[in-house]
């Protein structure tokens, strides 16, 4: 980067295009369309735009994602804007944490067995997997799986906790978590039965802010693509926010536009009209 594009400098003429993993990249199944491949390395070959991964996944997640689609350089947004990632293959392990946000998950934990006795929960072993109160469904969690009580889970901070229950619809558990309202965290309720709670004005929004200014892009020329409850603050933030056709009304409100599915090459649509 040179000195004019640094922030006090001259604005950088760079595009940040903040794409979504599961729906928008990939399909929910981890599925990778060709069209999707080939436009995506079109944009890391492209000088003009910072494709930068902005996922609720893991730190572990999001790397085996990266090197997938010959990511080996540059920034990810990882655990819904709680820690950002710095991709590099002269690294020891090939990236490293440049930022990251906790909280104090007693509280949450408290409030949600009070009142859902038997949700299951977790938290992100940063670079390795998670520790769960009980077993997830198969599939749903990367990297090693820890099983531990609520009092060890509750005992140090946390990136990200997260609650399944595979008993409750979407809006049942909206309406659950209104209820317990749940205090000093921010939340995104995922497809069925899972929410994600993040520490306070956490998100991938927020993340992606910071990555905006320290590149110096203009706040117009941010596009962001993605297709679920986490996706919302992103979409609104960015200059131009795109929905992954499919997704729920509400991700569409918050978005400028809307593209196609992922078997349409909605992504890829996109991204060909950015080059």
């Amino acid at each position: 980067m040179s000195d004019s594009d640094r922030p006090g400098g001259t604005t950088s003429p760079l595009t940040l295009l903040a794409v979504d993993i599961d729906g928008t990249l990939l399909t929910w199944g981890g599925e990778l369309f060709a069209s999707a491949e080939r436009a995506v390395r079109r944009a890391l070959a492209d000088p003009r735009v910072e494709l930068v991964l902005a996922t609720g996944r893991s730190v572990h997640s999001t790397v085996q994602v990266s090197r997938r689609i010959g990511i080996e350089k540059g920034l990810a947004v990882c655990a819904n804007g709680s820690a950002t990632i710095r991709l590099d293959p002269s690294l020891p392990d090939g990236w490293e944490i440049t930022e990251l946000v906790t909280f104090d998950p007693a509280p949450a934990i408290a409030a949600i067995r009070r009142r859902l006795p038997q949700a299951r929960l977790a938290a992100e072993d940063l670079g390795g997997g998670f520790r769960v109160t009980a077993p997830f469904p198969p599939g749903e969690l990367d990297g090693a799986v820890r099983l531990v009580g609520f009092d060890e889970m509750a005992a140090e901070p946390v990136t990200r906790l997260v609650l399944r229950d595979t008993e409750l619809t979407l809006e049942e558990l909206r309406e659950l978590v209104e209820e317990i309202k749940l205090r000093d965290v921010t939340y995104s309720v995922g497809w069925t039965g899972w929410v994600d709670l993040n520490p306070p004005g956490v998100s991938k929004a927020s993340a992606l802010e910071a990555i905006r200014r320290q590149l110096g892009v203009e706040p117009g020329r941010t596009v962001a693509i993605g297709d679920g409850g986490n996706d919302i603050e992103m979409l609104r933030w960015a200059g131009r926010g795109v929905a992954m056709g499919g997704a729920r009304w509400d991700v569409v409100a918050a978005a400028d536009e809307q593209t196609g599915l992922i078997h349409e090459d909605g992504l890829a649509r996109v991204i060909d009209s950015l080059l």
